[in-house]
């Protein structure tokens, strides 16, 4: 059995040369920390979603897909096609972009936290008074770093064009908002909030693209539109659940993570779920 070249938090990456088969596997991560338990079936939820995703915007940006169908993959991983089946992709290698791209449409997390302090996200101002969960005037991009240990810094715009120059932060801006005012809409009529979201990009013969995946519960805040009501956290549809959850039994966010009740296990398989029923408008098959 063929060995991942690299395992992520939640990914496993086959490196065929110019291609990559990427895995979504049932692990998560939380705090920067991958937690001992598997959540069944979110592997194929974020694969799911994110080619639902992928089609809806190829208008707006091109994506790595080439294909999520097995008998397109290389030869070496057939004896694994049973695993790989629903929860793979063969991509398109691409350069990846050294900042990931947040676009921000409601005041919650890091955001949030930020805002209490100083009035501001990112260095970008914002109007005073708002409560947790409120909706943003507009939708606003807050750039992070990308560490490969420890915790993403929220980073300024400035600072972003600092690393990747000015016409590629900018490029990387327009598109991210886009994507996610699109997004935003459609998953609105299907009653579900998008309240932020996270994009990775790279460059492919020249041009951007977006990689990795977009759009699933481990990339964004899902909230319910009904029962909304800003002033404290939502109903969320994502793994806020889990992060509410270790956050309640005292975890300080530092390794080990300590593992989940199989109630939590349960509840966020269900919520990754119907996150993708509700988007996608269609059963999931399991």
């Amino acid at each position: 059995m063929l060995k991942p070249t690299k395992q992520g938090k939640v990914r496993d990456i086959y490196d065929f040369g110019n291609r990559l088969v990427v895995v979504a596997t049932d692990r998560i991560s939380a705090y920067d920390s991958i937690l001992p338990d598997d959540i069944p079936y979110k592997g194929k939820v974020l694969t799911a979603l994110s080619l639902y995703w992928f089609e809806r915007t190829k208008h707006i940006v091109k994506n790595h897909l080439i294909s999520s169908d097995i008998r397109d993959f290389p030869d070496e991983l057939k004896d694994q096609a049973d695993y790989l089946k629903g929860r793979s992709m063969l991509v398109k290698k691409a350069d990846v972009y050294s900042v990931e791209c947040i676009v921000r449409g409601y005041l919650s997390g890091s955001g949030w936290r930020e805002y209490k302090k100083n009035g501001r996200v990112c260095g970008i101002e914002l109007p005073k008074g708002l409560k947790e969960s409120d909706k943003l005037p507009r939708p606003i991009f807050t750039p992070t770093t990308k560490e490969e240990s420890g915790h993403d810094e929220n980073i300024s715009f400035e600072e972003a064009v600092k690393v990747l120059g000015a016409d590629v932060a900018e490029e990387l801006r327009d598109l991210s908002i886009k994507l996610y005012e699109f997004a935003a809409a459609e998953a609105e009529s299907k009653g579900i909030i998008i309240a932020d979201t996270k994009f990775e990009f790279g460059r492919f013969q020249g041009k951007t693209i977006i990689v990795d995946e977009i759009f699933t519960p481990d990339s964004s805040r899902f909230w319910a539109i009904d029962g909304y009501q800003p002033g404290g956290p939502q109903k969320s549809f994502d793994k806020q659940f889990v992060r509410d959850y270790l956050d309640e039994i005292g975890w300080d966010h530092e390794p080990p993570p300590p593992h989940l009740s199989p109630e939590v296990i349960e509840e966020t398989s269900k919520k990754y779920i119907e996150a993708y029923e509700r988007i996608a408008g269609k059963e999931f098959k399991k």
